[in-house]
Formats: structure tokens, C-alpha cells, sequence
């Protein structure tokens, strides 16, 4: 009876501004994501709270909105209630009309720009109920404040909740404008890059030490222009002043760069992909999530400087 008390009092919509403060951490980027004002998302959490009784949230001034324990006993009914919630309306909206709704996937930068926009526009040809976020950063996703409901990442989670598996692998050489190389000193060997310029990452402010190659490569490799974004790092590459470590699938099919001593230079890296175990039951995300598999072995051979040209699947 008191059960049935408790649910009576509960506005169900203030579960959903709940789950936003628990993941973002702050009123202000919840309402962001809400589409409502500060006040109102401090007004709904206030409400909930006096409905169960419980205190939800500690406040801090460093760390914003921290979950107590009840907070965090809570979080794990509502987000099972979500991804309950998720699966029903799918299988409803599939029975009418095929698959429908929103996902979000956030990835690398020059991966996101370049192959996973490109690929995603073909498969929203055939999926026009769906519509998808692409979130190409120069840093980690959190795949626990629903930033992305799938991640592509350059690493492996250590840990997690999380249907994970390697997407691809893919190679960076070194690139230059062919007005750099006649303009400066020839490179016939690894030990004529002693005295070239590079442009590379910010070190201190790299997301992952898997970006830290030019050291590994060219001890003492000289660099007076340095940006976080690999992206930026391409851009300057084209401007001829410097030389850059590329993905093979941003500067390859650029005919204003060519590769530098590709047989000796060169990095293999890796491409992870993984999105919540509790999404596995979401049958756009798994189908998602299975057509990007596809591209990426469709396109092994530009993901591996191997070709300039990119591949689309001819049919879902």
C-alpha cells in the first residue's frame, strides 16, 4: 500500500531530468541537454526528491551534483527502466513502419570526419527514421554519462559494462607538400630528418599515449608547431612549411600531400569499438554497430594505405 503511495506521488518525468544530472554532473548541462532551463531541471529534482523522501544528490562547488548512496541505488532502476523503455518503443515503431529513433556515436576525430560520416550518410539512405549524432572529438567519449551511445576509441575500456570488440587497424606514414620536399633539404633516409620541421600533438594534452608516435619514431624530431587536433595537424602539413604523421585515410587520397620514406616510416594503430551492454537488446545500435564492421573490412585496404579510394556497401 505504501508502495503504491510512493508511485502515485512520482511525476515519471522527473526520473528523466534524474538521469541527465546523474550523468552530466551539473543543472547547467542538463538543461542543456533537455532543452529547458537551470531553474527548471533544480525545480524537477527537488520534486522527485520530496516524492521518495530522499535525499538524491550532495551538492559540491568542485565536483557539481554527486550522487548519495540512494542516488546511486536509484540510477541503476531508472537506467534499466530506460533501456526497458528503449527496446519497447523499437519493436512498436518496427511493427508499424521498420526501425526508428535516435543514436549518437562518438569517435576520433579524422576517423570521425572522414569515414564514419561518410558511411553513415549512405546507411541513413535506407533507414530514413533514424537519425544519428556524430560526435568526431580530439578526446575520450563517456559512454557512462550517455555522451554517445556508441564509441569508437583508439584503446580499449579497462573496464565497464561494455559489448566491446576491435573494429579495425590502420597505419599513419609521414607526409609533406611536394613544394616542401623540393624546397628543402632531400630526404633519402630516416637520418635525414634531423633537421626537418614536423608539426605534432600536444603532448601534455594528448588523450591517449597512443598519439605519442613522433618521439618513438624520431627521437628529437623537431616541432615548433604543435595542436591537439589531428585535423589541424593536416591542415598546417598542406600549408608546405612542415611535416606531419597522417592517417593513411585523411592525407592518402589527398593528391597535395604525398608519403615521405613510407617504407620506413610508419605506425600501426587500432580502432576499438564498443557501446553499453544494457543497449545490446537496442536493435539500432547493434545494426549500427554491424554496418560499420562491415565498412571498416570493405575499406581495409585505404584504412592501410593501400588505396586512395573509398568503398560504400552496395546494399543493407
Amino acid at each position: 500500500m505504501q508502495k503504491n503511495m510512493v508511485l502515485g506521488r512520482i511525476n515519471w518525468d522527473d526520473l528523466r531530468f534524474f538521469l541527465e544530472v546523474a550523468r552530466t554532473r551539473t543543472a547547467s548541462a542538463a538543461s542543456r541537454r533537455l532543452g529547458v532551463d537551470y531553474t527548471t531541471v533544480s525545480r524537477r529534482i527537488r520534486s522527485l526528491e520530496q516524492s521518495l523522501g530522499a535525499l538524491l544528490f550532495e551538492k559540491s562547488r568542485s565536483a557539481g551534483f554527486v550522487l548519495t548512496s540512494e542516488g546511486q541505488r536509484l540510477l541503476g532502476h531508472v537506467e534499466s527502466l530506460e533501456g526497458t523503455l528503449q527496446v519497447a518503443c523499437e519493436q512498436v515503431s518496427g511493427s508499424t513502419g521498420g526501425l526508428a529513433g535516435h543514436l549518437r556515436i562518438g569517435c576520433t576525430e579524422a576517423f570521425g570526419s572522414c569515414f564514419v560520416t561518410a558511411q553513415m550518410s549512405h546507411f541513413l539512405d535506407h533507414y530514413p527514421n533514424i537519425s544519428v549524432d556524430i560526435l568526431p572529438v580530439p578526446h575520450f567519449i563517456s559512454l557512462s554519462r550517455r555522451e554517445a551511445d556508441i564509441a569508437i576509441t583508439l584503446e580499449r575500456p579497462e573496464r565497464g559494462p561494455y559489448v566491446c570488440s576491435r573494429l579495425c587497424d590502420y597505419r599513419l606514414r609521414l607526409y609533406a607538400t611536394p613544394g616542401y620536399l623540393a624546397n628543402h633539404a632531400p630526404i633519402r633516409s630516416r637520418d635525414d630528418l634531423a633537421g626537418h620541421a614536423f608539426v605534432t600533438y600536444v603532448e601534455d594534452l594528448a588523450f591517449s599515449f597512443k598519439l605519442l608516435y613522433l618521439n618513438d619514431l624520431l627521437p628529437g624530431a623537431h616541432s615548433r608547431l604543435r595542436s591537439t587536433s589531428v585535423v589541424a595537424q593536416y591542415h598546417a602539413a598542406l600549408e608546405g612549411r612542415a611535416l606531419a604523421i597522417l592517417p593513411c585515410f585523411l592525407a592518402g587520397p589527398d593528391p597535395r600531400l604525398q608519403a615521405v620514406l613510407p617504407d620506413e616510416v610508419e605506425v600501426m594503430r587500432q580502432f576499438w569499438m564498443y557501446y553499453s551492454e544494457d543497449l545490446r537488446k537496442l536493435k539500432r545500435v547493434t545494426l549500427v554497430a554491424e554496418y560499420l564492421r562491415a565498412c571498416a573490412e570493405l575499406n581495409r585496404g585505404l584504412l592501410l594505405g593501400e588505396s586512395t579510394e573509398m568503398a560504400y556497401l552496395p546494399s543493407l
